[in-house]
């Protein structure tokens, strides 16, 4: 259990994981876009740390420029129910209205 909570506690790694699931297959820079305010170093970061992980997987093609495509692997696609369970709560947190007060005052 410790293992997999540090690996989706890390910064950026489950919106990315949610990405993926949500929209599929991406490239770098569609998933860069996606995913506001990440550096591209931090998110090159956390798409290795997943690849290592066996999470995620990736292919690159060999034109000018490389086109590099990220998605989830048989291990990603578990986390897909966990991942479904917190946009529910979300959803469900906003729709109280409350969500987005209580962490504009946890800032």
């Amino acid at each position: 259990m410790d293992s997999i909570l540090r690996l989706l506690m890390g910064p950026w790694t489950t919106y990315i994981l949610w990405v993926l699931r949500d929209q599929g297959a991406q490239r770098f820079g569609v998933l860069k876009r996606a995913v506001p305010g990440i550096s591209s170093r931090v998110l090159t970061e956390r798409l290795r740390m997943l690849q290592d992980a066996g999470v995620i997987w990736r292919e690159q093609t060999q034109t000018i420029p490389p086109a590099v495509t990220y998605g989830l692997t048989a291990r990603g696609d578990e986390l897909g129910t966990v991942l479904d369970s917190l946009k529910d709560i979300a959803t469900r947190w906003q729709a109280e209205g409350t969500f987005g007060e209580r962490m504009v005052a946890a800032e």
